[in-house]
């Protein structure tokens, strides 16, 4: 799996009190540096614009009043006032002194919002473009920091890095990451697994949203998954809040529907894998995906992966080319399905809100049935009255 050692750049910098040194003072000395300061933004914007992978940079919103308000806390303060008041009546003086009440204010104290982690995987141009669209409509709606880790090809990087270089003065703040693992290392890591395979149309890319865990760094301990076809049309922080009532033994959230009989893909359309709550950090604890360093290690340090025993209880052992499950249907999802099916402790179900269907309260679109469409924008079937897809409840 790709290394999670991730460089991390700015876009500027600012040192206060630049102007108040006093080598600074000499005209000559103030011209050179600010010809080095050129040549240094110069090289930094360049870079920035250059595809190399695994780069980052952040967004940081201007200064508004803060989103989230915690319950005021009420404090005393103790400062008296004291005024000393003196009258003479002969042969008398009288001192009398009056002390204002003490003073008490409510203060309210101001929570930062937690950011909130999207994953995307998008592996062509096309996948690029519908991606835009997804980040889009949720800087639209995000009441709290985003933050994206892209899993990509060159391509879908330098799409996606000229649309969201646009976005000068986010309304929060917003951390863009990309990742490039190569072509070869995805099947590296697919044949160290040892057992699966996939004949789907998202092919080898698709199956890395198993690895996702291993792909991005352990910083990254929990994040939405979302398809590049869809969009929100509610606040993700809404979703983002579940994990505040999921259970501590939860792993992945997802829709599922129980209705569904499709006994040709093992039933695995009884969930949906294109919208997904994932606790990564507990998928490194439990070791989500097997591998030949984990089978060849004598030490005894590494536990025996989670998923092996899921497909066998599921598929039985594999019989295709390799050794690999050949029996498997929907791509990734029909490999969630054992994971989900085999250990219903570690599984919550998604509110269908998130998901495809006839939605009541709908806060996330995802146009699935497209098939043999690029671009979901492109579907010829949007001016086509006769269509039946669009009516049908399932966009």
């Amino acid at each position: 799996s790709p290394s999670s050692s991730i460089p991390s750049r700015r876009h500027t910098e600012r040192q206060s009190g630049l102007g108040r040194s006093p080598l600074l003072r000499n005209r000559k000395l103030i011209a050179l540096a600010a010809t080095a300061l050129s040549i240094a933004l110069f090289v930094l914007l360049r870079d920035l614009t250059a595809v190399s992978p695994r780069q980052e940079w952040e967004l940081v919103a201007p200064p508004s009043p803060p989103p989230l308000v915690n319950e005021p806390t009420t404090r005393t303060v103790v400062a008296t006032v004291t005024h000393v008041l003196t009258t003479t009546l002969a042969p008398l003086t009288v001192t009398t002194t009056v002390s204002a009440p003490v003073v008490t204010e409510t203060v309210s104290t101001v929570s930062l919002p937690e950011p909130v982690a999207f994953v995307l995987i998008a592996w062509s141009e096309d996948a690029a473009a519908e991606a835009a669209l997804l980040i889009k409509s949720i800087l639209i709606y995000n009441s709290s920091p985003s933050e994206f880790h892209i899993i990509c090809d060159e391509t879908a990087e330098v799409f996606l890095r000229a649309r969201l270089e646009l976005v000068k003065r986010p309304r929060h703040p917003l951390k863009i990451r990309f990742y490039l693992p190569s072509w070869q290392s995805m099947l590296d890591r697919i044949g160290r697994e040892g057992s699966i395979m996939t004949d789907h149309s998202a092919g080898v890319p698709g199956l890395m949203k198993l690895f996702l865990h291993e792909i991005l760094p352990p910083t990254v301990k929990k994040a939405i998954y979302i398809d590049t076809d869809a969009l929100l049309i509610a606040d993700p922080t809404l979703m983002w809040k579940i994990w505040d009532t999921a259970k501590p033994s939860t792993a992945f959230i997802m829709a599922s529907h129980s209705d569904q009989n499709a006994e040709e893909w093992h039933h695995a359309s009884r969930i949906c894998s294109c919208v997904m709550m994932l606790n990564l950090e507990k998928f490194r604890q439990l070791r989500l995906m097997d591998s030949s360093i984990y089978r060849n290690d004598t030490s005894g340090l590494f536990p025996a992966a989670l998923a092996p025993s899921a497909f066998r209880a599921m598929y039985g052992a594999p019989t295709g080319e390799r050794g690999r499950y050949d029996n498997v249907q929907l791509g990734d999802q029909g490999f969630w399905w054992a994971i989900v099916d085999h250990n219903r402790d570690l599984f919550e179900h998604l509110s269908f809100d998130f998901e495809e269907g006839t939605l009541v309260l709908p806060k996330l679109l995802h146009f699935n049935c497209l098939h043999g469409t690029a671009r979901y924008m492109d579907w010829p079937g949007w001016n086509d009255p006769d269509n039946y897809l669009p009516s049908d409840g399932h966009l």
